[in-house]
């Protein structure tokens, strides 16, 4: 094959848009390697993936097959909304093993790293701008404009470190409906994507964020009612590891004969809001414990 597949999917929910979005990778995908694969790795299932969701908010909105849990998604919901920007590491300090980056400290630090300074870490960077703040600024004023778009993307670190962020940019307009309601659509775009290992979380997260971050705060400036349009979702790879092929034939095709509701979760149960609500606590227990374990827990 000469070409990488160009797919494009469209569901109604978060769930019904990535179960289509995994089998059309599944049965369309290119076999190709990756630079993280083992000696033994099969090689991985790959395309460029367009995911249109049509009501990001809607039921059902979880998926079951996915490498997690209810618990899980919450924990990844407060780390977009920056519960987890101090464990960044320094980027000077060889001995510093954490995270390179935080989307949120990208979208709402952007231009700014962590360095180690006299046994502190600081904050560093030709410039710092609240990319948040301001895309709903720019929204408020022309909710039509195409310059409300946020990235990730710093070239003097990303083209060099060793996991740079898979997100790249997203992008947002406001559809004024005939009730005067505001439909906030979003584009957003991954240059890498694992399908089966992140893609689900990635998308149930960043429609909680696009709500609690955007549609809301913009709401509240603009005394508008404002919703969630369609979300479009574009991965530049779209890929399943070889070496979760089995893990993902096993748990998500094996299953796919089954009714399509014994797949889901409806998220507005009252059963799964509790299981998110109650998983709160014990998210900011784990969080303080591994600031206890590492001893940098210093935000500045």
């Amino acid at each position: 094959m000469r070409n990488i597949p160009v797919l494009h999917v469209e569901g109604k929910s978060i769930a019904e848009a990535y179960e289509k979005a995994l089998v059309s990778l599944y049965e369309n995908g290119v076999r190709m390697q990756t630079q993280y694969d083992r000696e033994k790795d099969p090689p991985s299932i790959d395309a460029t993936m367009n995911i249109t969701i049509e009501d990001p908010w809607a039921d059902p909105m979880i998926h079951k097959a996915f490498p997690g849990g209810i618990e899980d998604l919450r924990e990844y919901v407060l780390e977009l909304l920056g519960a987890k920007d101090h464990w960044m590491k320094s980027m000077n300090d060889p001995d510093d093993t954490r995270w390179e980056y935080t989307y949120h400290w990208r979208l709402a630090n952007y231009g700014t790293w962590k360095e180690k300074q006299a046994n502190k870490q600081a904050v560093c960077g030709p410039f710092r701008i609240n990319q948040v703040e301001r895309l709903i600024e720019k929204l408020a004023a022309k909710p039509y404009t195409r310059r409300a778009q946020m990235i990730t993307w710093m070239p003097q670190i990303d083209l060099e470190c060793y996991d740079p962020p898979c997100l790249q940019s997203l992008h947002y307009r406001a559809v004024e409906d005939e009730d005067g309601t505001w439909w906030l659509n979003c584009n957003i775009r991954f240059r890498s994507n694992d399908a089966w290992g992140a893609n689900f979380m990635n998308m149930f997260g960043f429609v909680h964020f696009n709500r609690s971050e955007i549609a809301v705060p913009l709401a509240e400036r603009t005394k508008r009612r404002v919703e969630l349009g369609r979300l479009n979702w574009h991965a530049d790879s779209y890929h399943i590891y070889g070496k979760d092929i089995e893990d993902f034939e096993k748990r998500f095709v094996a299953h796919l004969g089954k009714p399509f509701d014994s797949r889901v979760y409806r998220f507005f149960d009252p059963m799964i809001q509790e299981i998110y609500r109650e998983a709160e606590p014990g998210i900011w227990k784990k969080i303080k414990e591994y600031d206890e374990k590492h001893g940098r827990s210093e935000i500045h």
